[in-house]
């Protein structure tokens, strides 16, 4: 069986999107979904992205890492979906609902509201999420947000010394998480202004996490470091993030279709 795909990104993290809405597709396991990901073997992704019928929402979308662990919530790739469906649209993920708002190149993507509850992460045990008394080595006492999907956040002064190739392995999979967790280091550059670097959970490092984006805007906020709309620059480019009134995030910022194609899915079964 052939198997069309679309391949986008949003700031360079990349997505193989997989439109099930209209047509049947055979189930995606874990190890199919590392095999379409596998950059060397296969079409090459961050994340895999699987749209299917929803029965109140106007689609679901299902997101598995490079890995092949199916997560919960993808900040880029609701932009990349609202670009691609091309109307305002509310779609279902495993970590709620968010509503989609497609621009020219760009989109706009209500994320809902942010958990910071240590049970909502969650973590092994109760602590205080806005300043957790933990470290790994020169990383410590980070903010911890679930904003469909959990996420730590470490303010540091300089967000490229950080070894996070080393240090996101480990704070990932650290038993304080029972569900492992998104490694985010983030510097304060303006008033309103981050840079960050992201070590996702099932994908390493990617060039840019939405997710990651709102975790640590809302983390910066909450700490009094910033106002209540920032710009948060990660190496693949800049998204806007605001907490709005209604304690709702705002994601705004760019997607791109990169090109389609097809496959034949008995090479990846």
């Amino acid at each position: 069986m052939r198997v069309p795909f679309v391949k986008m990104h949003g700031l360079g993290n990349d997505f193989v999107v997989l439109d099930a809405r209209a047509t049947d597709l055979p189930v995606l396991h874990e190890g199919s979904a590392r095999a379409i990901a596998d950059r060397h073997r296969g079409v090459g992704c961050d994340q895999i992205i699987l749209l299917e019928p929803h029965a109140t929402a106007d689609f679901a979308m299902r997101i598995f890492n490079a890995d092949g662990t199916e997560v919960e919530a993808c900040g880029n790739a609701s932009r990349a979906v609202a670009l691609l469906h091309g109307e305002p649209a509310e779609i279902a993920t495993a970590g709620g609902m968010v509503r989609v708002e497609p621009g020219n190149g760009s989109a706009s993507v209500d994320m809902g509201r942010p958990r910071f509850g240590w049970e909502d992460i969650p973590l092994a045990y109760a602590m205080d999420t806005l300043a957790m008394p933990v470290a790994w080595d020169e990383l410590e006492n980070p903010a911890a947000a679930n904003v469909g999907n959990p996420h730590v956040v470490f303010f540091v002064e300089n967000a490229e010394a950080m070894a996070l190739e080393q240090l996101g392995p480990q704070i990932e999979t650290d038993p304080l998480f029972p569900k492992r967790i998104n490694v985010n280091v983030a510097q304060l550059t303006g008033p309103d202004e981050l840079r960050l670097r992201v070590w996702e959970r099932g994908a390493g490092l990617t060039h840019a996490c939405g997710t990651g984006a709102c975790a640590t805007a809302v983390s910066a906020m909450r700490r009094g470091l910033t106002a209540r709309t920032v710009r948060v620059t990660l190496p693949g480019g800049t998204i806007r993030i605001e907490w709005d009134d209604d304690d709702r995030i705002m994601m705004s910022g760019p997607a791109t279709e990169s090109f389609r194609g097809d496959f034949e899915w008995g090479d990846f079964a």
